[in-house]
């Protein structure tokens, strides 16, 4: 019998308390496979001391210091340390083969697709969904947050909303769009779900989560709900609706 994994989220204010896309996509995975796992919830501002005294290895920031990110994946069946979403997916697909999250050994393909999704369609626009985060977190945890995410994006974030608004919503509605249409069905690659349906699922679980409801039925409307609809179709798949 699989002894319970132990997935390392960041707690939030708001009901049902998960928020993040990183972690979010692990989770999605754990319960696509249907493994038992729990999940230990840690404060922003005490992200590197928790994850120091499990002894998670550190990334490292633009400036060269260390940082201790989250999620963390610990299995305690095999004695893994996991660090990183896309990391921490690729060892679930080895050591849990069963119901497949890089079909047709698409790992490759799905790591490109990554990285383009982040770098093409969130990166541009994230300073506002950041001060929107800032809202759904504890005092402490925005002053820590804000000056942790400002050595990557030096601050103001909430100067340049309506420019991060146009790049978001042409980046769903030409971008991402486009690249679902390549295929004929509903997933990324077609009729087969895939680890990259759970990737754009978990971006838009965080608007949802931390956006005004406005804001949330803007995204909503593009392409014709497609978007809201891959959500809850995603959901759906990985048993969390």
């Amino acid at each position: 019998m699989t002894q319970t994994l132990v997935l390392y989220d960041i707690v939030s204010n708001l009901p049902g308390i998960s928020w993040s896309p990183n972690p979010a996509k692990p989770r999605f995975v754990l319960s696509y496979k249907g493994l038992p796992f729990v999940t230990v919830w840690v404060e922003y501002k005490d992200i590197s001391t928790a994850m120091q005294a499990i002894g998670a290895k550190p990334d490292k920031r633009l400036d060269g210091t260390d940082v201790y990110p989250i999620p963390v994946l610990s299995d305690p069946n095999t004695g893994a340390l996991i660090t990183d979403s896309l990391e921490i997916t690729s060892y679930l697909e080895k050591t849990y083969p069963e119901k497949p999250v890089f079909p047709n050994n698409s790992e490759s393909a799905i790591r490109e697709f990554n990285s383009a999704h982040l770098d093409q369609i969130i990166t541009p626009s994230i300073k506002s969904i950041w001060v929107r985060s800032t809202d759904i977190m504890s005092p402490a945890s925005v002053k820590f947050f804000t000056k942790a995410r400002s050595i990557d994006i030096a601050l103001p974030w909430d100067q340049s909303y309506n420019e991060d608004w146009a790049l978001l919503e042409k980046g769903y509605k030409n971008t991402v769009y486009k690249w679902y249409q390549k295929t004929e069905g509903k997933w990324f690659m077609g009729d087969t779900f895939s680890y990259a349906d759970i990737v754009v699922a978990c971006y838009l679980l965080w608007f949802k989560r931390v956006l005004r409801e406005d804001e949330w039925a803007r995204i909503s409307s593009w392409n014709g709900g497609k978007w809201a609809q891959l959500l809850a179709d995603v959901e759906k798949k990985c048993k969390l609706a």
